[in-house]
């Protein structure tokens, strides 16, 4: 099977504040060979950017669309 057959993979972990999900999921993706992704991070950042561009937090879709118009880089 070539690499472009093979089904692309989500492995999300949850839990608790200060449990070590972030140095688990880091340690998994780089044993696996998979990208991280720190979705607090972008959850935050999107947060940052609405407050500070006045989008209102309670509004779904002017969030969607700030969501869509915004490249996030991570590390």
């Amino acid at each position: 099977m070539e690499e472009k057959d093979v089904p692309r993979r989500t492995i999300a972990v949850d839990g608790p504040a200060a449990a070590g999900k972030s140095t688990v999921a880091r340690r998994l993706a780089e044993r696996l060979g998979y990208r991280y992704w720190d979705t607090g991070a972008m959850y935050r950042a999107l947060a940052l950017k609405a407050l500070r561009t006045g989008v209102a937090l309670d509004d779904a879709a002017a969030l969607e669309n700030l969501a869509h118009g915004t490249i996030l880089s991570l590390g």
